[in-house]
Formats: C-alpha cells, sequence, structure tokens
C-alpha cells in the first residue's frame, strides 16, 4: 500500500486563467459555494466553577492526562470540524484567558487540576499539523507546557475515554484546539486542502484526508462524467465544498457539476474529482495510476505524477 508522507501546508496556490464562459456548461458553474447543512453544536456546558475547578478525574487516568502528547493527531468530528488529539486519542485544548502572543499560561491551582497542562517534552507534528506552529512556554513552577500555534495546551480531567470533547465550551472560555491552534469549530473547518506528497507533490485532499482523484475519460470542455454504474462502486464523487474552506487552493478553480441523478459533485478546473475506496487511511494514494486513467488531482487541477 502507498501511503502518502506529507504534513498539511497552508498557502497560496498559483492563480490561474479560467475560461471566460465558465466550464463549457450552462448548468453547472466554476465558481458554485456550497455550504454543507448542519450547524456548530452547542457547548456541551459548565462546570462547577468558573475555571472548571472541579476535576471528576478517576485515579486511573490521572497519569494519562499529565504524560507528554507526543505525536500529536487530527480527527475528523462532525460538530467540531478537525480536532487535535495526542498519540492515545485524548483530546487537547485551549482556554481563552491564555495568550498566545506572548505566550502564557493563566491556568494553575485547581484549574491545572482540572486542566492537567500537556508537557512540552516529547511532542510532535503530524499530518495536518505544521510543526512550526508547535513551541512551548515556562509556566510559574518552571515547567514547560506544550503549545499550538502560540496558545498553552491541556487536557480535560472530564474526559472519560479517548475521543471526548467534554471539555469544549465550559465556563464559555475552553475550546477543542484546531490545527492552527484556534477554537475547534465546524464551521471554520477546512473541507478542501492542499498537501505535499514524498511522490507526487502537492496534491489535494477533502476534509477527511481522503486523496482526490480525477478520470481521463471525463472531460472538463464541456463540463462531463463518464463514471457511471459500477464505476460509482469503486470511485465516489466527491461531495462540493465552501470556498471559505479552502487551504493552498485558488477558489477560482473550485466549482460543482449536476450529475445524472440531480447530484452536485465537486469540482476542480473543470474536472470532476472522485475519492476511491481503495484508499482505507487519510493520505493513501492507492488510486494513483489505476488502469492508466486515474490521477490524483493536483493544487492546480493538473494530473499528478504526469510529466506535461
Amino acid at each position: 500500500m502507498r501511503k502518502q508522507r506529507h504534513l498539511a501546508l497552508a498557502g497560496t496556490a498559483v492563480a490561474l486563467a479560467m475560461f471566460a464562459t465558465g466550464c463549457g456548461s450552462g448548468d453547472n458553474s466554476a465558481q458554485g459555494d456550497i455550504e454543507p447543512a448542519g450547524n456548530q453544536a452547542a457547548a456541551d456546558g459548565y462546570g462547577d466553577s468558573g475555571d472548571g475547578s472541579d476535576s471528576g478525574s478517576k485515579a486511573g487516568s490521572k497519569g494519562k492526562k499529565t504524560a507528554p502528547a507526543k505525536t500529536l493527531d487530527v480527527k475528523n468530528t462532525g460538530k467540531l470540524g478537525q480536532v487535535v488529539t495526542d498519540s492515545k486519542g485524548w483530546t487537547l485544548y485551549r482556554f481563552d484567558e491564555d495568550s498566545a502572543a506572548p505566550s502564557q499560561s493563566n491556568c494553575d491551582g485547581k484549574c491545572a487540576t482540572a486542566w492537567p497542562p500537556v508537557p512540552a517534552k516529547d511532542a510532535e507534528a503530524s499530518l495536518g499539523i505544521e510543526a512550526d506552529k508547535l513551541g512551548k512556554v515556562e509556566r510559574t513552577d518552571g515547567s514547560w507546557q506544550l503549545t499550538l500555534g502560540g496558545w498553552p495546551v491541556y487536557r480535560y480531567a472530564k474526559d472519560t475515554k479517548p475521543g471526548d470533547t467534554k471539555g469544549h465550551g465550559v465556563g464559555g472560555t475552553w475550546n477543542a484546539l484546531a490545527p492552527d491552534g484556534k477554537r475547534a469549530t465546524a464551521k471554520n473547518a477546512t473541507q478542501l486542502k492542499a498537501v505535499d506528497d514524498a511522490d507526487l507533490g502537492r496534491i489535494l485532499n477533502d476534509a477527511n484526508g481522503r486523496t482526490l482523484y480525477r478520470f481521463d475519460k471525463d472531460s472538463a470542455w464541456p463540463m462531463k462524467s463518464n463514471c457511471q454504474g459500477a464505476c460509482l462502486d469503486t470511485w465516489k464523487p466527491a461531495k462540493p465544498v465552501s470556498k471559505a474552506k479552502l487551504s493552498g487552493v485558488n477558489k477560482k478553480l473550485v466549482g460543482t457539476y449536476t450529475r445524472k441523478d440531480g447530484s452536485k459533485q465537486l469540482t476542480i478546473d473543470c474536472w470532476p474529482v472522485y475519492w476511491f475506496t481503495g484508499d482505507t487511511e487519510p493520505g493513501d494514494t492507492n488510486g494513483q495510476g489505476k488502469a492508466g486513467l486515474w490521477h490524483a488531482v493536483t493544487n492546480q487541477g493538473k494530473k499528478a505524477g504526469v510529466t506535461p
């Protein structure tokens, strides 16, 4: 299995000229802006005091809540978009009463019991987190705490299992961390991003980290998908995205195509794009070169791994 080894890098794609009349079809738009249905879920409630000082932790989990984070991970959640976790899957948080520039923690005493600071030691970035976003800040007791995007990083004592996000919204000041150090929220979640692949260069991933592909039997002028019937069992049409939620791709290249069944499909530079059912983990590129007709899509809408 070919595994993609990359960090998602935010950046500005090279501006590209588009055909003045769109993608050759009056029924489709090269500049569609689809906002998926659903709203951000309400916060999970408040702690027993303004600083959430009642830990509510189980003795057996105390060590896990104070251990180094090791390799940080990014999880896609339905209600909060992308959320950062430690290597064991415990959700990581930030505190609005801290500061990021300069980095400073204002959570001590009982607050630090409820919100154990994450040690800076042994922390590493992984897929979806820029390495230069990681840092450290010295606490009042002389220990060093991990920072992400300048914000001191914590776990929550009342999270009882990996994946819990019970700390999000506590006191109106605590939030799960997004990969850039901002507050996690589905409203701000990236839906389409350019990432660097060691073999293919800069290619596109959807919100779930799935590689996007284009099909040589499709056409961009006029815009048309020729993946029908049994083809759709293996190649799934990518969902449209919001142009406000892009990273590393020119929004002028992003559009939509109306399929025969009336559903909408994402297009890049007028080419319908798909994800491959044979990709089982984020970053896989197992669809590259299938039947000599399928290719990962670059951030410019071109075929990855193909010499012009």
